[in-house]
């Protein structure tokens, strides 16, 4: 029985979540032919090819997809073996406040490797639209709110990413018909970001779906009802990103703030800000279509 090697594992993973040797390449720090190399030298070692090369886009064989489940495990565990060994002994309870838009395709398993790291912390999650959080951090019932960045300039900002228009996998645009908008229920940044950037084109519009979650807007997105726009971490299985007509404005940045560092016991809030900012930096996103 031979040993799988962590390294070869890794720039697998890398490969398998950036959707291109080139952008895992960055990912990992090393040259697309590196890259290149330790996947044939992992593919030799299991005895199976791991992405079909003839696929279009990069896709996993059936092989490469049962193996991108254990070298997630293993890398975790690794991972968390290397930290634990680094990690002061926390105790201690958190009021904890994560927006909907945070890493949405990783927040449970980062959240689970956390307190298996620091088995001494209590943390109470709560999971809502940025709105509601501001609201419960602002009566004294959360310490420390990770949000989407509204209109004040207030918050320390530790993650951005794109955001773009996103549609079901066989969505197409039609130039010649108002554009059916998955919306969320006001007050919501991104429902008013939609407005203004296409009433700056002058492009028509219909609200096609109202919903009152960022997984509702997903299902109806999925289910092929309109477009919407979130950060480009939403973007799933199914989806594509919509290459928006050159006369549409540019889209902003989404920005990812912290409330309460300041105040909250830093000793509890300070490594898990640390952990989840790490974990935002590795990408599982798919590609657009």
């Amino acid at each position: 029985m031979r040993d799988l090697e962590l390294d070869l594992l890794r720039a697998f993973v890398a490969v398998a979540d950036a959707g291109s040797f080139t952008a895992a390449a960055d990912t990992v720090g090393r040259s697309q032919s590196a890259v290149s190399q330790k996947i044939r030298r992992l593919e030799d070692l299991i005895g199976h090819p791991i992405f079909d090369r003839n696929s279009r886009s990069l896709a996993l064989t059936g092989a490469g997809g049962q193996l991108l489940i254990g070298a997630r495990r293993l890398l975790d565990l690794n991972d968390d073996v290397i930290r634990s060994l680094h990690v002061p002994e926390t105790t201690g309870r958190l009021r904890v406040g994560i927006c909907e838009d945070f890493v949405p395709l990783q927040l449970s398993r980062l959240l689970a490797r956390f307190l298996r790291l620091h088995p001494g912390v209590q943390l109470d999650v709560n999971t809502s639209l940025t709105h509601s959080l501001l609201r419960e951090f602002e009566a004294g019932n959360l310490d420390l709110v990770i949000a989407t960045r509204e209109l004040k300039e207030r918050g320390r900002v530790i993650w951005r990413e794109p955001m773009v228009w996103f549609a079901a996998s066989d969505f197409r645009l039609d130039p010649e018909q108002p554009v059916p908008l998955v919306l969320l229920q006001p007050p919501c940044s991104y429902r008013e970001l939609m407005f203004t950037t296409l009433d700056a084109a002058r492009q028509a519009w219909v609200t096609a779906c109202t919903v009152s979650s960022l997984t509702g807007v997903q299902a109806a997105v999925a289910g092929g009802l309109g477009i919407t726009l979130l950060g480009r971490s939403f973007i799933q299985d199914g989806m594509q990103i919509i290459d928006a007509p050159k006369h549409w404005p540019p889209l902003p940045m989404t920005e990812i703030i912290v409330l309460g560092e300041d105040t909250a016991e830093k000793s509890l809030a300070r490594p898990l800000l640390e952990f989840l900012v790490e974990g935002m930096r590795m990408p599982s996103l798919p590609q657009s279509g």
